[in-house]
């Protein structure tokens, strides 16, 4: 298998520049973890952009009226994120926006990589003119601060049954994002770069006139 680097920076790089969610996805299921992506809604404001970086999981919970503390714990969570990290929320209600331009503002200056709001954003211009990966579940104008909270940060959670860790491998692109376990990372990195390797050898094969059936009994992808 592939050496997988042990930085951080580096080990991005090769993920942004050799692998895609589709490739991960399949080496996942066949290490037995099925239910590794997000909703299907969860999509990139852009079809060009992509994420990958360190999970900082967020959870967001529901108010009915402005609470004691407007937003809750939210200018803690954005204060908290580190270099190569993703701010990745857990909705409450669906009824606002969860992420905005100012959000993003705050996350860039703390030099986070992206955002996934398993919900919706807002000030969607403002936000691509930052050039910062969102992913979100659409654009809807209306706001949080009497109807959303930031309950904690930092924890672990699920959404729809994926569950999330502090620290773990978030991968996003036009096809969707997924979480990679930590403990399973540099396996999965590794299976994922010679599937990766296998199916450009497939494709070739296929164009130089292999069956398909011929292909895949020959190099067992797909």
């Amino acid at each position: 298998m592939v050496t997988i680097p042990p930085n951080d920076t580096e080990r991005f790089d090769l993920v942004a520049a050799s692998l895609y969610t589709p490739v991960l996805g399949d080496v996942l299921d066949a290490l037995g973890r099925t239910h590794q992506f997000l909703p299907a809604a969860v999509q990139p404001l852009l079809p060009t952009m992509t994420v990958v970086g360190r999970a900082m999981p967020v959870l967001v919970g529901d108010v009915f009226g402005m609470p004691a503390k407007p937003f809750g714990k939210l200018t803690e969570a954005l204060d908290a994120l580190r270099p190569g990290d993703v701010y990745l929320a857990r909705r409450g209600r669906l009824d606002c926006a969860a992420w905005g331009e100012i959000m993003t503002t705050a996350a860039r200056a703390a030099g986070a990589v992206g955002a996934v709001i398993d919900g919706y954003h807002r000030d969607t211009d403002k936000v691509l003119d930052q050039k910062f990966p969102v992913f979100s579940r659409g654009s809807y104008g209306q706001d949080s601060g009497v109807r959303g909270t930031v309950l904690d940060y930092g924890i672990p959670l699920e959404i729809d049954g994926v569950q999330i860790t502090p620290g773990d491998l978030v991968v996003g692109d036009r096809d969707g994002v997924l979480v990679i376990p930590a403990a399973l990372e540099d396996e999965v990195l590794a299976r994922a770069l010679d599937k990766a390797g296998a199916e450009n050898q497939v494709r070739l094969a296929i164009e130089q006139g292999m069956s398909t059936t011929e292909a895949f009994a020959t190099y067992g992808v797909l």
